[in-house]
């Protein structure tokens, strides 16, 4: 598939030629949005969004070359967008219930239970550094595109991942504890 090309047509106005594109990575689009929304529901709903500003924008697209990682920061931005608005309309509750029950849903992409352990381990990560080790690590994107779809410069990006990797190997090795700076420490 050569994706300047299909690009192009879909600038043109070929509908079919955008959802060739959205369709051979559609899995990837999937996981990104999980990962960050939690439920399929969610998932899904954020990806519907994201199709619908490709449509509507895929015509300020310059390069057609770059149309995924585009495309992926829409998707990110998206999810944090449907997230914010969400945390604003949910009462505050337990939430290690819910992150129990986004562990345990029937999902083809979380059935395992090391994955079930790597989201615990995650779950002990701030946000940042959660968000920047599961775009290189889980869905496997260079930092330079991690940058570009967080709005971060790129050594932020390493540091993030850098510590983020420190505090898991710290609670892997042992007992650990979180400072009141949340600084992971072994007991």
């Amino acid at each position: 598939m050569r994706i300047g090309h299909l690009v192009r047509q879909a600038q043109k106005g070929n509908k079919e030629a955008l959802v060739q594109l959205i369709m051979a990575d559609k899995d990837a689009y999937y996981r990104l949005a999980y990962s960050y929304m939690g439920n399929e529901h969610d998932a899904l709903d954020a990806m519907e969004d994201m199709i619908v500003t490709l449509y509507e924008k895929i015509d300020q697209l310059q390069k057609g070359e770059a149309f995924y990682s585009w495309s992926k920061t829409i998707l990110v931005n998206r999810c944090k967008t449907l997230l914010r608005k969400k945390q604003r309309l949910l009462p505050v509750g337990d939430e290690s219930e819910a992150s129990f029950a986004a562990l345990t849903e029937d999902n083809p992409y979380r059935s395992t239970e090391s994955e079930m352990n790597m989201e615990v381990l995650l779950s002990h990560l701030n946000a940042q550094q959660r968000e920047a080790i599961e775009l290189r690590y889980i869905h496997d994107l260079p930092y330079q595109t991690i940058a570009d779809m967080t709005g971060t410069p790129i050594g932020t990006i390493k540091s993030r991942i850098s510590q983020g990797i420190h505090k898991l190997k710290v609670m892997i090795g042992g007992e650990h504890y979180e400072d009141n700076r949340g600084e992971v420490k072994r007991a």
